[in-house]
């Protein structure tokens, strides 16, 4: 019986399938032996030459190797809170002569992560300058690195270019503008979940700009007009009104500020009586910051009685024409230029010549066609 016994000749079933675990995770590494009889069965770590058991006895002090056997056959090798260490060649060894065993690979993946430094963080720049935003991310593949802004806006210094992401861990912005403030994300993927991201806000700084919806005002004496206008400037600016060349008006006026992707946007409006004659003229609204100071002027003329007659006579040549609606979409700026002709005319005591109006009418009316 003895002879018989010894005769036996244990074999592996299986290959030892490769394993790939997360970190933190648990491997389980299966190998399965027929005919073991007296036989016994061990695992080795194959880089260190470790032995981790034999038969269902841990011999490695490490708490997180554990050894399970099943159905007589299977022994397999469990690592609890896998780690990037742990990655290697493991045997599975039978104590026969000669020696059989057969390894398999545990392969340890990382999930990526966006490390703080030298990754870049929130910035503030001047406009015009070249910026350089900077993703580094570790995992295991390697991951790679998208780029993307919120609202799928462009990633490039072109406003509109249709290019809204950017595969790299450096997005490079030249001359960078105003348009390019806001945040950017930074995502880094290596197919193991989960993706991770970091957001970076890119302030641009810049002299305040204003815009002027009207720079020709109208009013009678004893009359009324509001002033509008509309800045924008990053850092905050100061705004306020000016009269003529440097009255500033302190009250009277309302400035509603609003940030928007990270510019400051004021609407400044103000009403002036006008009372006095001196009351009309240039008005300048002031926008001014620490990279500098921005002002644009409107003009307040005063309409008087001979400018109501002429508009009058506007009206009813072109209602006599038949091109009421031309006038109506005739530019405010050529209507105030004959009516500020006509001011002037009035203020000097010169009369104007009513065929000149029709002349110009006609000659609306010839290019409107």
């Amino acid at each position: 019986m003895a002879d018989a016994g010894c005769a036996v000749d244990p074999k592996f079933s299986a290959p030892i399938a490769n394993v790939t675990v997360p970190v933190g995770r648990e491997g389980v590494m299966t190998c399965t032996v027929h005919d073991l009889y007296k036989y016994k069965v061990a695992w080795l770590r194959v880089d260190t030459q470790t032995i981790l058991t034999i038969e269902t006895l841990v011999i490695t002090k490490s708490e997180r190797i554990a050894i399970t056997h099943t159905e007589q056959r299977i022994w397999q090798l469990r690592i609890k809170d896998i780690r990037e260490s742990d990655k290697g060649w493991y045997m599975c060894q039978i104590n026969t002569d000669p020696m059989k065993s057969q390894m398999g690979y545990l392969n340890v993946v990382v999930p990526p992560d966006i490390l703080d430094y030298p990754t870049s963080q929130d910035m503030v720049v001047l406009e015009g300058t070249n910026v350089t935003l900077t993703c580094a991310a570790t995992g295991v593949p390697e991951p790679t690195v998208t780029w993307k802004r919120e609202g799928e806006k462009s990633v490039t210094s072109v406003e509109n270019s249709g290019i809204t992401s950017h595969d790299g861990a450096m997005l490079h912005i030249y001359h960078i503008e105003r348009h390019n403030a806001g945040s950017y994300h930074c995502i880094a993927s290596n197919g193991v979940p989960p993706t991770v991201s970091k957001r970076i806000i890119v302030t641009v700084n810049f002299q305040p700009i204003i815009r002027i919806p009207t720079r020709q005002y109208y009013a009678e004496l004893g009359g009324r007009v509001i002033l509008e206008c509309h800045s924008e400037a990053q850092p905050n600016s100061i705004n306020y009104w000016m009269k003529g060349k440097g009255e500033i008006i302190l009250q009277g006026g309302t400035y509603d500020s609003t940030l928007e992707d990270h510019v400051f946007k004021v609407t400044m409006k103000i009403t002036i009586r006008l009372e006095k004659v001196s009351d009309f003229g240039v008005y300048k609204c002031v926008a001014k910051n620490s990279l500098g100071t921005t002002e644009e002027s409107v003009k307040v003329y005063r309409k008087t009685s001979k400018t109501k007659h002429v508009e009058n006579q506007i009206i009813q040549q072109s209602n006599y024409l038949g091109s009421t609606t031309l006038i109506k979409n005739y530019t405010d700026n050529k209507i105030n230029d004959i009516l500020l002709t006509a001011s002037a005319a009035s203020s000097s005591g010169a009369s104007i010549c009513f065929g000149w109006v029709v002349m110009i009418i006609a000659l609306v009316t010839v290019n409107a066609l």
